[in-house]
């Protein structure tokens, strides 16, 4: 369990299993108890399992109504689950634009607004990677006594990593400045070490491991999906959040992930992010092709 607060104000996130298996992975059951749970503090949950908005009012009254927005994908990766894969939980905080009634429009807020984001990533071990807009903390849940332990404070990315992750299964799509990227990967033209390639197919997995080890995660634009895959919201803003956080940097190849302002809660967008002067090697190749 931990708490994410601002200004003495908390919300509280349950991220351990449920013992009951049924329960775990039923998201309808599964939400109405993180609804339950946020009531007091938060005034809209928006999630993509049948593509949720939720208002407190289903469950509070009004008057126990709280200032914040929650944006989270309950279970990133699900598809790696019957193969044992790392899956996760990404959460995005934002603070409510008014006292009146909630509505879509108190979601649609650029992630510069961001009150606070994180991930929870379940694997080996089981992680929380939160930011309150004061750097990146990790805790590591100890299960014999059922708390979230600070493991390591105000985590940075390295300038420059030596992997890159991206599904290459979509090569033949790729715009030209994602091909030519790649490529001088696989064959640097100073005659460097190529970098290595990862990739898991689950966000949280992959977006971890680039914060760790430095480097570059890519889930760009292509000809199949011009508008790019991951949803803005619940996705792209709070990993961006968090790689910006810890010094590194997140675009959708034109502007940063953080300066785009969303039109609906479902909005998908191109996303690279990762070591600093990774993402601008590929920002150089997008000028270059853009001319």
């Amino acid at each position: 369990m931990s708490w994410v607060s601002d200004k003495n104000e908390a919300i509280r996130f349950c991220f351990s299993p449920d013992p009951d298996p049924a329960y775990r992975w039923d998201p309808k059951r599964k939400l109405f108890s993180l609804a339950e749970t946020c009531s007091r503090p938060s005034a809209v949950l928006v999630q993509p399992v049948q593509q949720v908005f939720l208002t407190m009012h289903s469950f509070c009254h009004s008057f126990l109504q709280g200032k914040y927005v929650v944006c989270f994908d309950p279970l990133d990766g699900s598809s790696n689950i019957d193969c044992l894969a790392s899956i996760g939980t990404i959460f995005a905080i934002y603070r409510k634009h008014d006292e009146g009634e909630p509505t879509a429009r108190d979601a649609l807020q650029p992630g510069r607004k961001l009150v606070a984001a994180g991930y929870a990533l379940y694997g080996s071990a089981t992680m929380l990677v939160l930011s309150t807009g004061n750097g990146v903390d990790c805790f590591m849940l100890d299960p014999a006594i059922g708390e979230f332990i600070l493991v390591d404070r105000n985590v940075k990315i390295k300038k420059r990593g030596k992997i890159y992750s991206v599904n290459e299964g979509y090569a033949k799509y790729f715009e030209p400045a994602m091909t030519e990227y790649l490529q001088n990967m696989k064959f640097p033209k100073d005659g460097s070490a190529p970098y290595g390639s990862r990739y898991v197919g689950s966000m949280v997995a992959d977006v971890h491991r680039t914060l760790v080890y430095g480097g570059i995660f890519m889930y760009p634009a292509n000809s199949k999906s011009p508008k790019g895959k991951l949803r803005l919201l619940y996705e792209c803003n709070p990993m961006a959040f968090i790689m910006e956080q810890a010094g590194g940097k997140a675009t959708n190849g034109h502007q940063p992930i953080l300066d785009i302002q969303p039109t609906n809660l479902h909005e998908r967008a191109p996303i690279i992010l990762g070591s600093p002067d990774d993402v601008d090697d590929y920002l150089a190749l997008v000028s270059k092709h853009t001319v």
